[in-house]
């Protein structure tokens, strides 16, 4: 049975508008009740046999209303003012973070390729998330707040670049560089998919 566009966006928003306005009653936050709505429809969607093609065009919508709410937040004048927590902050977290992970997973065994993919990977957190939250217990003008903005907005930038590299790493030539012990990141890459 195929369901409509409009009919999983209804039941979406429609699950949605009565179970997030509840969990912030209760004080539990608006991303919990996302999550708890979307768990709540899933057996719904399988019983209409809606596929995964028709739920990932509501979440690209999802996705592109996100950027364009992120894209109102930048502005010239504030992009200038947070230049230096964005390139300094942001770049930090996102390089100690990638390097941290890449380091545990050298630890346990894991190619360098593997390493450094899943260390980028780990390295990023969710814009939508965080923002959401942020927004909710109003701390997006606090120097925190725009602090974690700035780290936010560094990852999104650094997301093209990594979506670059990532194809390289999963080639077993990887750059061209013998690989070390462990599993090559295509063998890895390859066991994740199946």
């Amino acid at each position: 049975m195929t369901t409509s566009f409009l009919f999983l966006a209804t039941l979406f928003l429609g699950a949605a508008v009565i179970i997030v306005p509840l969990f912030q009653r209760l004080g539990l936050g608006s991303v919990l009740g996302y999550l708890v709505a979307g768990v709540a429809i899933a057996p719904v969607l399988r019983w209409l046999g809606a596929d995964a093609v028709q739920i990932s065009h509501i979440a690209e919508f999802g996705v592109v209303m996100m950027l364009f709410l992120v894209g109102l937040e930048l502005e010239p004048k504030k992009l200038w003012r947070l230049r230096v927590p964005i390139i300094g902050i942001g770049g930090a977290q996102v390089l100690i973070t990638a390097a941290a992970m890449w380091g545990l997973g050298q630890v346990f065994g894991l190619d360098w390729r593997m390493a450094l993919a899943l260390g980028l990977a780990l390295a990023l957190s969710s814009t939508a998330i965080v923002l959401q939250t942020l927004n909710e217990k109003g701390q997006m003008a606090t120097p925190a707040g725009q602090n974690s903005f700035s780290v936010l907005l560094f990852q999104d930038i650094a997301v093209i670049p990594i979506l670059a590299v990532l194809p390289f790493l999963a080639h077993p030539g990887g750059f061209g560089l013998a690989g070390g012990g462990g599993h090559s990141a295509g063998e890895g890459m390859g066991h994740d998919a199946g």
